[in-house]
């Protein structure tokens, strides 16, 4: 097992381990890709909506938020184009009777198969020749390297024009000659490739056939759009302005897999931007940077990327994504797109409604241009956990050296700020004194009270759940009020007083730390 799969293999199981993310159903031996959050997790993916949600809304005067219904008018996706085009290419091995994305399958290829062996090219070199290297200019002019990159330019730039021209009878021409094999089997016995449609569908009250048919959304944008002229009349917003939602989505993904990651019920945080036509560019590289800046607050820039795309949506005029280092490698984070007024004007011309907006500057109605950023909660909590996780080594209280797990996540964004903890169980005095002290603190922010177990393993526990503040009460707190304040970071311990814990905490954990 490599260390990324190992790495990964640690997450998953310190999620399920301290409550973080439970499979669904588990009692049922779990319903694939379906997720549910406990008792800690459901606290980080709120605390993460939170710092979207204050950050999107509350920092701009010009985007207000809405909270659309899951079901929507099937012509809707009509529309939208989702029933015609929401499509993934869908392939099956004869040997194992498994089920793949076409594309994925040769995604996968140029990532092991080439770029592997680029990256090991490049890594040799970094070492040889240290501060020197110039990674831009080793790549532009080593053969090797060269090669691999063109190759993988060659493969990339063949699959998007094949899925583009849905030609799929090339894609699995493609598949072929790279002689891609079953991951499962190792057969390269192929089905045709065909298109997969990724909406779920059910049926409205008791009408039946495709009269009753809806279905569940694949996207929370479309919620945005139909609801455009509402919000803009009632909050009288003037162009450019943006619309802001959290909400659920549905996709029956052909192969859902690495966690939460890709999931067939998730949540997205989506933010669409309207604006001038003709000016969609210039707040496309507007959004872009916010967006990363927003990403670099709480993850270090090494581990971000952009990644524009060579194969655009039916509805777009750019796009981009911010990519995550995951223990799997980089991918999509958040989604930045230009949309043009595509979804505007589709829905204006099925419906028959004007969804229009009239410029008074310019003394003109148009259907604005749309500026999208979306990104999904669940991949963002991942990549929260996954950069947050460590193993440490540190000084026990003999002074000698053991390793503790530990989350450092954000202060922030933790699920729980403090833990109030009496030295020992069994002397009431202790207890008494820190139900006390807990059940003051638990007005100012999430705060918890252990008193299971030695004090030094109820720190290890807090460490793991990502707990930035632990209040130790003592012996010395009876005569003096002051208590133990024990940072989760550093593993500082200070005394204060009692009365000073709640706005030293306060001050650490709040989310203006991240926002200003």
């Amino acid at each position: 097992m490599s260390q990324q799969e190992d790495s990964f293999k640690k997450l998953v199981s310190h999620c399920k381990e301290y409550g973080f993310v439970f499979q669904s159903s588990e009692v049922y031996d779990g319903l694939a890709a379906v997720y549910d959050y406990g008792p800690y997790g459901v606290e980080l993916k709120n605390n993460i909506k939170q710092y979207w949600w204050q950050s999107m809304v509350k920092m701009h005067e010009n985007i207000v938020g809405l909270d659309a219904a899951i079901f929507m008018h099937p012509k809707t996706w009509k529309a939208s184009g989702h029933i015609d085009a929401f499509n993934d290419p869908m392939i099956d091995n004869k040997s194992s009777n498994k089920r793949y994305r076409a594309d994925q399958l040769v995604e996968e290829y140029v990532e092991k198969k080439v770029m592997k062996k680029a990256k090991k090219e490049i890594e040799k070199a970094r070492k040889r020749f240290g501060d020197d290297f110039d990674e831009e200019q080793y790549k532009a002019t080593n053969p090797r390297v060269m090669g691999y990159l063109e190759k993988s330019k060659t493969i990339l730039t063949r699959l998007n024009t094949s899925l583009t021209n849905e030609d799929l009878e090339d894609v699995k021409a493609l598949i072929e000659e790279l002689e891609i094999a079953c991951p499962e089997s190792g057969s390269r016995d192929w089905t045709d490739v065909r298109q997969f449609n990724l909406m779920f569908n059910t049926q409205l009250g008791t009408i039946a056939g495709e009269a009753g048919k809806l279905y569940l959304r694949p996207e929370t944008a479309q919620g945005i759009f139909v609801n455009f002229l509402n919000v803009q009349k009632t909050t009288r917003q003037k162009i450019p302005f943006g619309i802001a939602q959290i909400g659920k989505a549905f996709r029956n993904e052909i192969v859902a897999r690495q966690f939460i990651f890709r999931m067939r019920e998730f949540e997205q945080m989506e933010m669409q931007f309207f604006v001038r036509p003709g000016e969609q560019q210039k707040w496309y590289a507007y959004w872009k940077e916010a967006r990363m800046k927003w990403h670099q607050a709480i993850h270090p820039a090494e581990k971000l990327q952009y990644h524009d795309h060579e194969k655009l949506a039916h509805y777009a005029d750019a796009a981009l994504d911010i990519e995550f280092e995951f223990p799997f490698g980089f991918r999509e984070l958040e989604g930045i797109h230009s949309r043009t007024d595509f979804d505007l004007s589709s829905h204006q011309e099925l419906s028959g409604r004007k969804l229009q907006y009239f410029d008074s500057e310019l003394g003109e109605s148009y259907v604005p241009y749309v500026v999208e950023t979306s990104i999904g909660c669940d991949r963002m909590f991942l990549a929260t956990m996954a950069n947050a996780l460590m193993d440490e080594v540190v000084p026990d209280a003999d002074g000698k050296d053991s390793t503790r797990t530990v989350l450092k996540v954000h202060p922030a964004l933790a699920p729980v700020k403090c833990a109030v903890l009496p030295l020992l169980k069994n002397k009431p005095e202790l207890t008494a004194k820190a139900r006390e002290v807990f059940n003051d603190l638990k007005f100012s922010f999430n705060c918890q009270y252990d008193e299971k177990d030695a004090i030094g393993r109820r720190y290890r526990r807090q460490d793991a759940i990502g707990t930035p503040y632990c209040v130790t009460i003592d012996f010395d707190t009876l005569e003096d009020n002051t208590v133990t304040l024990r940072d989760r970071d550093t593993l500082e311990q200070v005394r204060v007083s009692i009365g000073e814990v709640a706005a030293m905490v306060s001050e650490k954990v709040s989310m203006r730390t991240l926002l200003v």
